[in-house]
């Protein structure tokens, strides 16, 4: 059972972080766009600074789970390292229950922002419901989740001092 959600996680995992570099490239290169159209052309495309913050909200969203999954996010290292072994893992299971309650609550507030959205457009591509920008918001949250449980059940550390 451990093994098989390890390997589901994994795979999320891969798959958000595939997202977030994907979110990366498309938001670099429609910069990149808006800067010749702009600059070059003197004919500026108003819709490529839209899909620029769009792809950088999906891309942090995206990007978080690999932070929970390595045990980044909340760090207790001081206190961790002061600690015996048996209250380390009272201290993981402190950090995943906050950190699960936090995610709880922007994955409930997203998708009733999502849901709220679908009746806006975004400013500049009319076409194109908020839905979708705020859809970041619970799809990060449920890769969060499975990060966090991920950590929990097989905690990665990498100490600084031991860090190359």
């Amino acid at each position: 059972m451990k093994d098989a959600f390890l390997r589901f996680e994994r795979w999320t995992s891969g798959a958000a972080m595939l997202g977030a570099c994907l979110m990366l490239v498309i938001a670099s290169s429609l910069g990149l766009f808006q800067i010749i159209t702009r600059f070059v052309l003197e004919q500026p495309a108003e819709w490529s600074e839209i899909l620029i913050r769009l792809s950088l909200i999906w891309m942090v969203f995206l990007g978080i789970p690999a932070a929970f999954r390595q045990g980044a996010m909340v760090s207790v290292d001081v206190l961790y390292r002061w600690s015996p072994p048996r209250v380390r893992r009272v201290l993981d299971w402190v950090v995943a229950f906050a950190a699960l309650a936090l995610i709880t609550v922007i994955l409930w507030w997203g998708w009733d922002y999502a849901q709220r959205g679908r009746v806006q457009s975004m400013a500049g591509l009319e076409s194109i419901s908020m839905f979708w920008g705020y859809l970041a918001l619970p799809v990060g949250a449920l890769f969060c989740i499975v990060g966090i449980i991920g950590n929990l059940i097989d905690p990665k550390r990498m100490e600084l001092e031991t860090a190359q």
